[in-house]
């Protein structure tokens, strides 16, 4: 087993056994906090659905009201007057056949993959690069559009998408340390309420089991699930 280091021990020890409120959370995960970089904050929930099951599948993306902190390098793959519309939007690679082909040859230099419909029949072939790499486009998280302007606007902005992982689990970015205490609650909020909200009608039992609030080197910090659900009501 790897041994846990010094600071990351006197983290924990800061970390009561106890469900926080929103704000105690956010505010003691970026005191514990001590990576020397600019720390992604984190939200995981555990979630009362069976993933193996397709109606209990919950996946989407929204766009965070604050951002996220992190800068995304998207590629739209388009035609005609389209790709120049990406390109003013502020897409970082933006083209048709082309982009495909480079795909194809192994080029992954971006983060996100943005496709008109038109150009899906294309993308089969490049399927097996981006699919394993959750790059595929995807009409359902917005991805598949014919303004494809507004998705690079939308990504650019801080749009994150969310997939319930095995067990139950969807872990979301919420943004940066460096951030106000303000920011990170708006994007908590707007995450939490995208998601209790996309409660499953075959989801039986508790749905919101356990929210915990990280850093990414620090401890989880537990927070008051019955907060959290008012928040979407």
């Amino acid at each position: 087993m790897k041994k846990k280091s010094k600071k990351f021990t006197d983290a924990v020890s800061k970390v009561e056994d106890r469900k926080y409120t929103i704000d105690e959370a956010i505010k003691l995960a970026k005191e514990v906090a001590f990576a020397k970089f600019d720390e992604t904050v984190d939200l995981a929930f555990n979630l009362g659905v069976d993933p193996r099951h397709a109606d209990q599948m919950i996946r989407g993306a929204i766009a965070l009201p604050a951002g996220t902190g992190k800068s995304v390098r998207v590629c739209v793959i388009t035609s005609g007057d389209k790709i120049k519309a990406a390109e003013e939007a502020g897409a970082d690679f933006a083209g048709g056949d082309d982009l495909v082909q480079k795909i194809a040859g192994g080029w992954l230099e971006f983060d996100r993959v943005i496709a008109s419909p038109d150009m899906m029949g294309k993308l089969g072939r490049i399927g097996r690069v981006l699919g394993p790499r959750g790059l595929m486009p995807n009409p359902k998280l917005g991805t598949v559009t014919p303004d494809v302007a507004k998705a690079v606007t939308e990504q650019k902005a801080g749009k994150v998408e969310y997939r319930t992982e095995k067990n139950g689990i969807i872990h979301v970015p919420i943004g940066k340390k460096s951030f106000d205490d303000g920011k990170l609650r708006q994007n908590v909020n707007a995450i939490i309420n995208a998601i209790v909200k996309a409660k499953p009608a075959s989801s039986k039992g508790t749905y919101l089991k356990t929210l915990t609030l990280s850093t990414t080197m620090g401890p989880g910090i537990a927070i008051d699930t019955n907060e959290a659900l008012a928040i979407a009501n």
